[in-house]
């Protein structure tokens, strides 16, 4: 028997405690490029304990809600960021640690122009579209050693949508 999880908006300060949400502010910082672009500069910390930053592109598969969600993730050597390279909602689960597992986590739906930052160890689900294309650039951590850590639930989740 699963438990559930009903979806929030992806707001920065309720994922604050995770990560950062990579999004366009009010005002940008600057203006460049003849004042014809706004930067929106440095949004996100890529903590990196060794190695160096890489760039790959995800293509996942699109997911469904309800969602079962089965196992959470880590990786204890550097942040990771994913940056949706299509205007498609994503589902985001993040979860705190608890002594080594993770605690209760929490859901969330990214909208159009949203990407995260997850810091570095924290607990998180796969990539989740919600419709195609799945694309997303991706930038983590490309070095030697294990940077990957599977908590499996004994119980899945359903991850569901808000009661309107």
């Amino acid at each position: 028997m699963s438990r559930q999880l009903v979806l929030q908006p992806l707001t920065a300060r309720a994922f604050a405690p995770f990560g950062e949400v990579l999004e366009v502010r009010e005002t940008p910082d600057k203006m460049i490029n003849q004042d014809l672009c706004g930067r929106h500069h440095d949004l996100a910390a890529l903590d990196f304990g060794s190695g160096r930053a890489g760039i790959s592109i995800f293509d996942a598969t699109p997911r469904a809600l309800p969602f079962t969600l089965e196992l959470l993730e880590r990786h204890p050597e550097g942040a990771q960021a994913f940056i949706p390279m299509h205007q498609n909602p994503y589902l985001i689960v993040v979860a705190p640690d608890n002594a080594g597992a993770p605690g209760q986590p929490l859901a969330f739906l990214a909208g159009p122009g949203q990407g995260v930052n997850y810091r570095r160890n924290t607990w998180h689900a796969v990539c989740c579209p919600l419709a195609a294309p799945g694309l997303f650039a991706v930038v983590d951590r490309i070095g030697d050693g294990d940077n990957l850590e599977e908590h499996w639930f004994d119980r899945p989740w359903e991850v569901v949508e808000a009661a309107t």
